[in-house]
């Protein structure tokens, strides 16, 4: 069965004086209360936007960072609430709880057209419970907010890979649609994972080569490169027996990546590692480093011990050239320490060619969405930008998404 849509919701039922509670991704970077990168406030807009245009009474839930239950000043919503606030052009008022009193009077007095969020639902311990009738729970405590006629509408691609109560146990309680940003993003990983035109490349990185072994392990045999850099391709050299110094190692995957290694030769998929390295003598702005060939990590001028913070100019303009060969192109990670600028210009130029490229390009979400934005790129620069990185690894992953599942039921 496949999702009803929030276009269905407006034009079959109406949404005019009904309430309708949507959960959107306002999880976003904070320095104490200013937000940082309002990527995901913005995402959220257009539907909460369509629904108030169209005269609903808008509840939001959303969550932010891991608050663990508890309630907790510096995980709480209002600075995202506010920034949604500042870019409305309809009245945005914040609950100061999420199934309070401060929550069920502003409900209540919701006027046509408004939008009141509700404090973060990881204050309410109930919300990632393992424990599926504290989760319904809370999900009955948070559908009663809508009165008799309520509507559910999930918007948080972010978190649908959440078995949570705002995420899915809601939606056996209410009406349920899946907003566009959700719709989107789904579409986009259908083409990835189903039909993908060739050639077909997939760059990872990031810190932790164990973050991202499904991904590789379903990949193998879908893509036609796969391109790796970030902390994570450092176990990869080490695989193929280069020293490393003291750049970071999973030891304990090792052999997986040798495994990989081989599958991917007999599979016809190139698995591509940096064959050169920027090695700096110490992680910080002020560290000492230079460029060095993958075999030579440890003959760098100022000892063995160097850390390896970057893939190598030698090495992003080779990932350039098989991304601006590529017909479809996903990227996931960033290929350094790029809030560094000495140890940015990997994954730049990672950007920079998909930003060229005239292939259907996807960010995958997380530090790679926040890498582009913080290197000054335009979001219209790339085909997609998903807003929710674990989600569309667990997508690529081939794992069933809770939230969207739930949607279909």
């Amino acid at each position: 069965m496949s999702s009803h849509t929030i276009d269905e919701l407006i034009a079959d039922d109406g949404v005019r004086g009904r309430y309708v509670l949507v959960r959107s991704d306002l999880n976003v970077p904070l320095d104490g209360a200013t937000v940082t990168d309002d990527g995901r406030v913005r995402a959220s807009l257009p539907v909460i936007s369509k629904l108030a245009e169209a005269g609903a009474k808008v509840i939001v839930m959303a969550h932010l960072g891991r608050p663990k239950g508890q309630v907790d000043a510096k995980y709480s919503i209002a600075p995202a609430a506010h920034r949604l606030n500042e870019l409305a052009d309809f009245e945005v008022t914040t609950a100061e709880d999420v199934v309070g009193d401060s929550a069920r009077q502003g409900a209540a007095n919701l006027a046509e057209g408004s939008v009141l969020v509700l404090e973060n639902v990881r204050f309410d311990a109930r919300e990632t419970s393992k424990v599926d009738a504290e989760r319904e729970e809370f999900a009955k405590e948070l559908a009663a907010l809508t009165g008799e006629n309520g509507a559910y509408v999930n918007d948080a691609f972010g978190a649908v890979h959440r078995k949570h109560a705002s995420v899915y146990d809601i939606a056996g309680l209410l009406p349920s649609y899946q907003g566009d940003l959700v719709a989107t993003e789904v579409k986009v990983l259908k083409t990835l994972t189903e039909a993908p035109k060739r050639p077909y490349v997939v760059v990872l990185g990031g810190s932790k080569v164990s973050d991202k072994l499904a991904v590789i392990d379903n990949l193998l045999g879908k893509a036609d490169q796969l391109l790796i850099g970030g902390g994570m391709a450092f176990t990869f050299l080490k695989a193929q027996g280069y020293a490393i110094g003291g750049s970071l190692l999973e030891e304990d995957q090792i052999a997986v990546c040798q495994e990989y290694l081989q599958r991917a030769e007999k599979l016809g998929c190139d698995i591509i590692v940096p064959n050169d390295v920027v090695v700096a003598s110490k992680f910080g702005a002020d560290a000492e480093h230079e460029v060095l060939a993958a075999d030579k990590i440890e003959e760098a001028s100022f000892g063995s011990n160097g850390l390896g913070l970057d893939i190598g100019p030698k090495s992003a303009e080779l990932f350039a050239s098989y991304i601006t060969s590529a017909n479809t192109v996903f990227w996931n990670g960033p290929m350094g320490v790029f809030e560094i600028p000495a140890f940015a210009e990997g994954t730049r130029t990672v950007a920079q060619a998909l930003a060229d490229s005239e292939a259907f390009s996807v960010v995958g979400g997380g530090d790679s969405a926040a890498a582009v934005r913080a290197l000054g790129f335009s979001e219209d620069d790339f085909g997609h930008i998903s807003t929710g990185g674990g989600a569309s690894l667990e997508y690529l992953e081939g794992k069933t998404l809770p939230g969207v599942a739930a949607l279909e039921g």
